[in-house]
């Protein structure tokens, strides 16, 4: 049997930083150096090959320009390697999953995105195991066929459906949560695949976007927000869709105020969407008076989509030059997994 093939690629991000022996300050290391400091690798029956960016950026840069970059670069390979693994930052790490996860429709090949809270030159680094695990995982096959099909974050023993992950903690290695959908794989003395929740292998060719729009705005509430503010927000020039960041269930102000200047946008065309703040849980438009009428003058309930899946999935649908119907069907819709 042919080796199994996967690509690493590398957009920057803490992992693939090292220390200089002389300042001690972190700079990106030489991939071609990768198996020097990780000599485990050396032990997989699989086929590695590498992908730098020229110009590694902080993921703190990271840009929809970036995904579609990944995203072209992933497209080009599709059909000469088996699985692959993106190194890159965890600030932004769930942003670009969700992108991902939306763009690279059709997906039967699993795109897996990792990283670490310490450089993989640190003697505690997080980065060799979590590197280590996701190869395995982009590797790993059922039958001939890859056992994950979709973008996926690996992050500290466990496999999460990328577009329902968000960051919750800058301190320990364990960074992500899943808060709305269960760990995909866990890993410990096996590597334990949880099928049930697996998304299935599609049988239609690759389709990849490369259309963004980020005309986005977001508008999270708070007691006391006021009136010049939010109308300010909502009357920026350009605006296609507004992220409203509700509290509980999805309620709201029922300020006459309030209400009026969403239902004014919705009347100019802006989509206005609806995601809760709580980290659990989803959006029920109705379920409480605080909620009925943001329901009544058009606001789309977001469900229990991640803030991170809401805004890529706007960028996403906006991109494909849909029209405002579409847009507001589409975004109700589970598409890859991202929502109930």
């Amino acid at each position: 049997m042919p080796k199994t093939k996967v690509l690493l690629i590398y957009t920057g991000g803490t992992i693939g930083m090292m220390q200089d022996a002389k300042t001690g300050a972190l700079k990106p290391f030489n991939f071609k150096s990768l198996t020097n400091q990780i000599p485990e690798l050396n032990k997989f029956d699989v086929e590695l090959s590498s992908i730098s960016f020229k110009h590694p950026i902080d993921s703190s840069d990271m840009h929809p320009d970036v995904w579609i970059e990944l995203a072209t670069i992933i497209e080009s390979n599709y059909n000469k390697v088996d699985g692959f693994v993106i190194l890159h930052g965890s600030d932004t790490m769930s942003f670009t999953a969700s992108a991902l996860s939306f763009m690279l429709q059709n997906l039967s090949k699993p795109v897996i995105l990792t990283g670490s809270q310490l450089p993989i030159g640190v003697i505690r680094t997080d980065g060799k195991e979590n590197l280590i695990t996701a190869i395995e995982i982009a590797s790993s096959k059922q039958n001939g066929k890859p056992i994950i099909n979709e973008v996926c974050i690996y992050f500290e023993y466990k496999l999460y459906r990328g577009n329902r992950t968000i960051k919750y903690n800058s301190l320990h290695f364990d960074a992500f949560k899943s808060p709305n959908y269960p760990p995909l794989a866990e890993a410990g003395v096996e590597i334990k695949y949880n099928y049930n929740y697996l998304n299935k292998p599609s049988k239609n060719k690759l389709l990849v976007s490369k259309t963004l729009d980020n005309d986005i705005a977001v508008l999270k509430l708070f007691p006391g927000i006021s009136k010049k503010i939010t109308s300010a927000i909502i009357n920026t020039h350009g605006i296609k869709a507004l992220i409203i960041e509700t509290f509980g269930s999805g309620n709201a102000s029922t300020q006459p105020w309030f209400i009026n200047e969403l239902q004014s946008a919705i009347k100019k065309g802006i989509v206005v969407l609806n995601i809760t703040q709580c980290l659990e849980g989803e959006v029920v438009q109705g379920k409480y008076a605080t909620s009925t009428q943001l329901k009544e003058i058009g606001v789309i309930s977001g469900g229990d989509m991640t803030f991170e899946a809401a805004i890529t999935k706007l960028m996403f649908l906006f991109g494909k030059q849909l029209n405002l119907k579409e847009i507001k069907i589409n975004l109700q819709k589970n598409m890859c997994g991202e929502m109930k």
